[in-house]
């Protein structure tokens, strides 16, 4: 194992450690969930970009950049005859995405990316002409136009050599459309406002609805689901933003995630939950041995002292790179000792995983193993 992997393999497990440390804290609902309607929707289009310098579609084999181009032309009272078929190198034809926000007014400015769907080699210095972007229901919500910036740079022998550095095809145009459409007001269409976990989770939920209720008075939220708590709320558009403010920064402690051990097999990542553990179990891998055993110890205190008698558990873990083939895990231990104790010996990131995958098919890894 080279030193750089064994580097990264540590400061994962250090960095998996100190998480798992951390005590429960309070988190904002404005952190853990989102209004019900208040989303963003996607846009999408298709146009020309003009002023290329050389660097466009090769019309033999984009046709509909010529089709795309006559018909603009015609539109603007320009006939091209239809047996003219122009060898452009300067436009190209492109796709145009966006995200229209919530509330979002006739009026106001959105980014836009575009991006080449011919065999343009670079949009570098060229300008997006008018082009509609239309929502999933066909309605036109924004006009997208003006030039690109471009982060990648390409350039093209006549031998047929090339040389690009990030992506040139693709560019974006802050501001690059206006919008045209508002959408459909779902804000204030009922007398609950719906907020939407962003992930589901019974005991965050029950939280988060004990504590609006702390804040707004009993019976003001119930539990729609794992995800959904609805909130009563005022029609008029003020009063309901303001209870919306006071909402998003109520304070709570959620759930605790559900035990759940991350494997990227890739790079050799290794996330653990901190509610995983190991049920007893013994595993043969390579020439690395794992002792992890547990004991109790019991604290007796002097008959005259008044005090308990306390048993208290010691778990001790030896790791070896040498002799048994054997690994011994006892029930009770944590994965963050198992990978502590493993990584002592230097062992690579393939062994933890392979370990992992065996603890799981036997039956004794309380988690669920997920594998990227």
């Amino acid at each position: 194992m080279t030193m750089r992997t064994l580097s990264l393999f540590r400061c994962a497990v250090v960095a998996l450690t100190v998480a798992c440390a951390l005590p429960a804290h309070a988190e904002r609902i404005k952190d853990l969930a989102q209004v019900g309607g208040v989303r963003g929707n996607a846009l999408v289009g298709y146009g020309l970009v003009v002023g290329l310098d050389g660097s466009g579609d090769r019309t033999s084999q984009a046709p509909f950049t010529v089709q795309s181009l006559k018909n603009l032309l015609g539109e603007l009272g320009v006939n091209v005859p239809s047996n003219v078929n122009p060898q452009l190198k300067n436009v190209a034809a492109v796709a145009i995405h966006a995200e229209l926000p919530p509330f979002a007014k006739p009026g106001q400015p959105i980014d836009i990316t575009v991006s080449s769907i011919g065999n343009a080699v670079s949009l570098r210095g060229g300008s997006l002409l008018m082009a509609p972007l239309k929502g999933a229901d066909g309605q036109v919500y924004a006009i997208a136009q003006g030039n690109l910036i471009v982060g990648g740079f390409g350039a093209q022998g006549k031998d047929g050599s090339r040389m690009s550095v990030n992506i040139p095809s693709v560019g974006r145009i802050p501001n690059g459309a206006t919008v045209e459409r508002a959408l459909p007001d779902v804000f204030g269409a009922s007398g609950e406002i719906t907020l939407n976990l962003h992930q589901n989770d019974f005991t965050t939920v029950s939280r988060m609805v004990n504590a609006l209720n702390a804040s707004f008075g009993e019976g003001a939220a119930r539990a729609v689901d794992g995800v959904t708590v609805a909130v009563q709320a005022p029609t008029d558009p003020g009063a309901r933003i303001g209870m919306l403010a006071r909402i998003e920064n109520v304070e709570l402690s959620p759930g605790t995630a559900p035990a759940r051990v991350v494997v990227n097999s890739r790079t050799g990542t290794v996330v653990i939950g901190a509610q995983v553990r190991v049920s007893p179990a013994a595993i043969a891998h390579g020439s690395l041995t794992v002792t992890v055993s547990e004991s109790a110890q019991v604290s007796q205190p002097n008959a005259f002292a008044g005090g308990q008698t306390v048993v208290t558990p010691q778990s001790t873990i030896t790791a070896s790179n040498e002799g048994s083939r054997m690994f011994r895990f006892d029930g009770g231990a944590t994965l963050d000792e198992i990978v502590r104790a493993v990584n002592e010996v230097g062992a690579a990131p393939g062994d933890l995983i392979a370990i992992l995958e065996a603890l799981k098919q036997a039956g004794a890894l309380s988690a669920e193993l997920e594998v990227i």
